[in-house]
């Protein structure tokens, strides 16, 4: 488990840590050294000269007070070590989060990723504290014990060595069926609240269509499997624990009858006896801590191996010379994608789906490109792969003549701002939202990215304006003023490329006509991707690219492809004839 730790702390909290296993360690011998030395206490007190005790009981005072320092020193810094552990900890996280590909983020791996940053981390943070220590003690202390043994009787000290390596047997086949249990009791708990998550979330789905009652069967099935595991972990564990426990009494009854027999022949005088069993007392007592205290570390450490696990994950390859793109110009070269079937990130799983497939177009410096579709063509897949969220499969994509892979990740972000459909803002201001795209950016700059996208009209009817308070994920606006928010903090990003994904999907008819002025007023200084299912967005396009099941069917300007009479026209179509839909009274 010790090796676990240092592995999640890396080189910048293991000094910290080494103090503190001197200090613990230092104390544990020590606690078995005053132990040791009741004996030739007791001896004396109990012999025919108990004036002898003086030296011995001195030396008793002395290891005791100096046990109780180091047990000071050791405790205190366990606490100081388990808060700087969990500082360490979430910034290492945090690190590996910016350095993990965007890929990577599953949902089931972003909620692993949460637990373990929250109810995990404190966890580990208790562990120098509440569980280290102990553990280091019911180790060091009888060992000390066992060697102390060999000063005053040697018999019983062999006794001792020789039951050592059952017990440890014991122990050890005891806490390899403890700890499979005890991953899949894990499992087990992680699914249940997996399942706790979605049918909270899902609660307006549910209601709305009267689905409360059948709604959690997924939530059940994954309670009762919890309730399962526990039951296989008492079933199967108990016995391990009962068995240890008696073979440490078992040992005791032995040298018990051993001291005896040994007394009753005249070789072990009745002090050295008594004082002995003082000593075994301890010795069992500290040796049975240690099953306890292991119960602790075993599931620290496989918490501690979650977070390794996550820590060790590799992070997405950087240009070892990193190359500046030319200018603000995109190319799309034979690139083909697909995602594993089973949710990972590698693209040589076997059964991995392909989603799109030698896609290859141009996107001019200072344009504008339509990406249209159905649902499922490809065409987030497009513009991931443009911020380089995800490697292509096959192919090349190219910023300013440069391969994405070449660019390092600050100048990426630097060229590419992205407005997906699916909007997220932070718990703060409206103001605070739109800033995280450039802190620095003066009042005029944010003034005019929120008159591009309507944001100021929001502002206006808003009683608090700019400090209005948003909610966690943007709860308290709208969506449409969520989507606002958004496309204003891509624009006052100012990055050369700007990527519109259904950045219209939440706004009005009115607003949806002023924001697609905007944007192609954009064009004349940026270049722009802009994918939604809303033609009147992508009319004035400089070229639209038409994407079916992740292969370019058709491209061209509006009119070109409305005449050329294909899939594009055929939206065209539609739209035409739900655009003169109107709500008539029904004849009486």
């Amino acid at each position: 488990m010790i090796r676990q730790l240092y592995r999640v702390l890396g080189p910048e909290g293991s000094r910290p840590l080494n103090r503190l296993l001197v200090l613990q360690c230092g104390a544990a011998v020590l606690q078995g050294v005053a132990f040791a030395l009741l004996v030739p206490v007791l001896r004396a007190l109990l012999g025919p000269r108990p004036d002898d005790v003086w030296p011995w009981l001195t030396a008793f005072a002395a290891c005791a007070l100096a046990h109780a320092l180091l047990q000071g020193a050791a405790i205190a810094g366990g606490f100081t070590v388990g808060s700087r552990l969990s500082r360490v900890l979430h910034r290492r996280m945090a690190d590996q989060a910016l350095r993990l590909p965007l890929g990577w983020f599953t949902a089931g791996r972003t909620a692993e990723f949460s637990r373990l940053a929250g109810q995990n981390v404190i966890q580990v943070m208790s562990t120098p504290a509440h569980l280290l220590r102990p553990f280091i003690s019911s180790l060091l202390t009888p060992a000390t014990l066992v060697i102390a043994t060999f000063f005053f009787d040697v018999r019983t000290a062999l006794v001792l060595l020789v039951c050592a390596p059952v017990l440890f047997a014991v122990q050890a086949g005891s806490s390899a069926v403890m700890r499979r249990l005890d991953l899949g009791r894990d499992a087990a708990i992680a699914e249940s609240a997996d399942r706790v998550l979605e049918y909270t979330r899902n609660q307006p789905v549910l209601r709305a269509f009267g689905r409360t009652a059948e709604g959690h069967g997924a939530l059940d099935d994954a309670l009762v499997a919890e309730a399962r595991a526990d039951r296989r972990l008492i079933a199967r564990g108990l016995p391990g624990l009962v068995s240890f426990s008696f073979a440490t009494r078992l040992v005791f009854a032995l040298l018990l009858a051993l001291g005896v027999s040994w007394q009753l022949d005249g070789s072990l005088t009745v002090p050295t006896l008594l004082a002995l069993l003082v000593l075994l007392v301890r010795l069992i007592d500290g040796v049975s801590s240690a099953a306890e205290a292991g119960a602790g570390m075993r599931i620290a450490r496989n918490t501690l191996e979650r977070l390794g696990a996550v820590l060790d994950e590799p992070p997405f390859p950087q240009p070892a010379e990193p190359k500046t793109p030319r200018d603000a110009s995109v190319e799309f070269t034979g690139v083909g994608f697909r995602y594993a079937e089973a949710g990972g990130d590698s693209v040589d799983a076997p059964a991995a789906r392909p989603v799109l497939n030698d896609v290859t177009f141009r996107l001019p410096e200072r344009s504008m490109t339509a990406l249209v579709g159905p649902s499922g063509a490809g065409k987030t897949t497009v513009a991931g792969l443009l911020a380089r969220f995800r490697d292509t499969t096959e192919g090349t994509v190219r910023i300013g003549g440069v391969d994405v892979r070449e660019i390092a990740a600050d100048d990426l972000t630097a060229h590419v701002s992205l407005v997906f459909q699916d909007v997220y803002l932070f718990d703060g201001t409206i103001e605070e939202n739109v800033r995280i795209a450039a802190p620095d950016a003066d009042a005029g700059a944010l003034a005019e990215a929120a008159a591009l996208c309507g944001l100021d009209r929001v502002i206006e009817e808003l009683p608090d304006g700019w400090a209005t308070k948003v909610g966690e994920g943007g709860a308290r606006l709208s969506g449409g003023q969520r989507q606002r928010v958004s496309v204003a903090r891509a624009l006052l990003k100012d990055a050369p490329i700007l990527v519109l994904d259904e950045a219209t999907a939440a706004l009005d008819q009115e607003n949806e006509a002023l924001f697609a002025k905007a944007v192609r007023s954009l064009a004349d200084r940026k270049t722009l991707l802009v994918i939604a299912h809303r033609l009147s967005t992508v009319v004035r396009a400089d070229q639209i690219l038409v994407l079916e099941d992740g292969v370019i069917t058709e491209r061209g300007t509006h009119d070109d492809l409305v005449a050329a009479g294909g899939t594009y026209a055929s939206f065209w179509e539609r739209r035409a004839r739900a655009h003169g839909w109107r709500l008539a009274a029904a004849p009486s």
